[in-house]
């Protein structure tokens, strides 16, 4: 049996846990384990966890103190990793990070272990993310290697081998690049649909998730040019000219005011390599 255990951090997620509880709840294959981490919600989210916690032996929850502010990208880590390190079970064999916002199809974790068994160097999968937009189903595209920070399956070997996320803005990119990296391989499935409920970034804005976006290239070790290429690219994106000017705003002032990079000069010249690559056309963990 493939035991496998999710960590989820949530902030103010009344509209949105049930249906995420729910689907987990009806899964082919259950977790052995699941530690919901209610991060200071000030909306009905404990009183929700809670009562799902006592039908559910198999859940648990945790609650922070509320910090009385959303703390972006580092803030999401700091709550996952408290959930991490109370997990009781220790003999798994993939750990799950998964937001508190999404409903998933009832046989989802079984078909992507399926992928994990006939790939033994996959390290790192999890399905497509999908918005309702007017009754129809929308692909929140990505590059090919990255599987969203909403939905991560990561393999015990290769989990080991990253050692672990990143505690900061950037980490649901260095965890894919250090990764493969390493010789392991990370893939979205693309036939696995998943619905997200809240836009990515629309918990605050989408003016803050584009800085925020700027600052997690910058973390991650960014090559400068890829990061214009960037910016150009997402001018034909809402919010247009405003999304690539804040992108480009939280990177230089990250920069400015040295934020905390990644530690890891080897990563930093791999990824940095790849988005050369890719500027000039070549094969790259990115196309």
């Amino acid at each position: 049996m493939t035991r496998y255990v999710i960590v989820t951090p949530i902030r103010d997620e009344e509209k949105f846990i049930e249906a995420t509880i729910a689907s987990v709840q009806a899964q082919t294959v259950q977790p052995a384990e699941w530690v919901i981490v209610n991060d200071g919600s000030t909306d009905r989210t404990s009183e929700i966890v809670d009562r799902y916690a006592s039908q559910l032996p198999w859940v648990r929850v945790i609650h922070r103190v509320n910090r009385g502010f959303r703390k972006s990208g580092g803030g999401v880590m700091e709550a996952f990793y408290d959930g991490y390190q109370a997990l009781q079970c220790g003999d798994w064999n993939f750990i799950v990070k998964l937001d508190g916002d999404l409903s998933l199809p009832r046989d989802y974790f079984e078909r992507c272990f399926e992928h994990f068994e006939n790939e033994p160097k996959l390290g790192i999968g999890g399905g497509d993310i999908y918005h309702d937009i007017h009754g129809v189903q929308t692909l929140e595209a990505t590059p090919k290697f990255h599987v969203r920070g909403a939905t991560k399956i990561y393999r015990r070997a290769c989990w080991e081998a990253i050692d672990g996320l990143w505690r900061a803005p950037g980490w649901d990119t260095i965890d894919e690049v250090k990764a493969n990296m390493l010789g392991w391989n990370t893939r979205s499935f693309n036939e696995l649909r998943l619905v997200h409920h809240r836009f990515t970034g629309t918990a605050e804005s989408l003016w803050r998730d584009k800085i925020k976006r700027g600052v997690a290239c910058y973390v991650s070790g960014y090559h400068p040019l890829f990061l214009a290429a960037s910016c150009v690219s997402n001018l034909i994106r809402k919010p247009y000219v405003a999304g690539s000017a804040a992108i480009a705003y939280g990177f230089l002032k990250s920069y400015w005011i040295r934020v905390p990079r990644v530690n890891d000069k080897q990563l930093i010249k791999y990824i940095r390599a790849q988005q050369i690559r890719r500027l000039c056309g070549r094969s790259t963990i990115w196309r």
